[in-house]
């Protein structure tokens, strides 16, 4: 076996590219900051029960799991941060208020996500918690068209959905939870024939609402006044609805406005999210570049209940689309041991100036800096130039 060789859908990230999800990490960390987000930093490795906590099925599918030689216990490389960031508020912080905080960091996948090529990401996200009203899902929709329109990704399109439509839906009635997961992948792929096979021997008014809303996709001018016909009007089907109207309203308002879609059954993530959930999609990628919603039942799951909205990418599948261009000009210097020929260059490096010193015999290569100066002796002076 070549020991060089890494496991599938595991590689090395080259100058070129660090750079520029580097350049994106700081450039959207930057952003956050500025609406008075916290950083956070949760570890890798945790008890697989904590990051597991009211996340469902789908992340427990997506975890890697080993055995703590020093507890026995069972540990969790994380998938996801998003259930730290919540044990952090709820446990750690335990503040009453409005808390902000995000993160970068990587996370481990079992299998490679859709559109993605690799089972490692490096996560950023950004989370409120403390606040239920719609305000919060506002804002958080707002930084994550921020964040995007500065990665220069092109045009933006926003989809929305609601956790609380299907609860409402369902009402009392209860299903298996193995019918409830078929039920999401049906929905998500709009699988009609499938959806009318499962739901043969579900109540007549539950099924016709399911079926439903297979088709309500589109337009908000055009989805949500379908949806109030289509749908029963119960208080929390129609509370989702006001919601989702209220936040397509604001959003068409802002500058960059992305383009805005709902699609009622894509319901991606249903037992992690309660409320407002949403995904972003941009050119060159068939999957969601940005997925995030309401998800108040992680908080309560550790013990202390505070209503949390947010939102996550990845920063790798974000710098390969990205335009930015993270080049860094720089400015090219001779091997000496000339004291003067030294002072200049730390004074440039100090102003943040990029100096390479080329090492004898050698010429200035690789791709990540672009040399359009020199420094060079002039009468006993060392000035900067421009190349040729």
């Amino acid at each position: 076996m070549n020991r060089w060789l890494l496991p599938e859908n595991i590689a090395d990230v080259l100058p070129s590219e660090a750079r520029k999800i580097e350049e994106l990490r700081r450039i959207l960390l930057d952003r956050f900051q500025s609406y008075g987000y916290e950083l956070v930093m949760p570890p890798m490795l945790e008890y697989l029960d904590s990051l597991l906590t009211g996340s469902g099925q789908d992340l427990n599918l997506k975890t890697f799991k080993l055995v703590d030689q020093l507890s026995g216990r069972t540990l969790g490389l994380r998938a996801d941060i998003t259930p730290q960031v919540a044990r952090i508020d709820a446990h750690l912080l335990n503040r009453q208020g409005v808390t902000r905080l995000c993160y970068a960091g990587s996370v481990l996948h079992t299998l490679a996500a859709p559109g993605t090529s690799s089972r490692e990401q490096l996560q950023l996200g950004a989370e409120i918690y403390g606040h239920a009203g719609w305000e919060a899902d506002l804002e958080v929709q707002t930084l994550l068209n921020e964040v995007l329109t500065l990665s220069n990704l092109g045009e933006i399109t926003l989809d929305m959905a609601h956790a609380g439509i299907l609860t409402g839906i369902l009402g009392e009635y209860h299903p298996k939870s193995d019918a409830l997961e078929a039920l999401y992948a049906a929905l998500q792929a709009k699988d009609l024939p499938g959806l009318t096979q499962l739901l043969s021997d579900w109540p007549a008014a539950i099924k016709s609402a399911i079926i439903s809303l297979a088709a309500l996709s589109g337009s908000p001018k055009e989805v949500l006044p379908a949806a109030r016909k289509a749908l029963p009007q119960t208080k929390q089907v129609a509370g989702a609805l006001d919601d989702l109207e209220r936040l397509c309203q604001a959003i068409s308002g802002l500058p960059n406005a992305p383009k805005l879609n709902l699609d009622l059954s894509d319901l991606r993530g249903y037992q992690y999210h309660s409320g407002v959930m949403f995904a972003a999609y941009v050119e060159g990628l068939p999957a969601a570049i940005a997925r995030g919603g309401r998800y108040d039942m992680v908080g309560e799951a550790f013990g202390r209940s505070r209503p949390a909205t947010g939102f996550s990418l990845d920063i790798m599948t974000l710098a390969r689309l990205s335009k930015i261009d993270s080049r860094k000009n720089a400015i090219l210097a001779p091997w000496s041991n000339d004291e003067q020929l030294s002072q200049a260059i730390a004074a440039l490096r100090a102003k943040g100036e990029v100096v390479i010193q080329l090492l004898p015999g050698h010429e200035q290569d690789g791709e990540e800096f672009h040399c359009d100066r020199e420094l060079v002796d002039q009468k006993g002076a060392w000035v900067v130039i421009t190349r040729a």
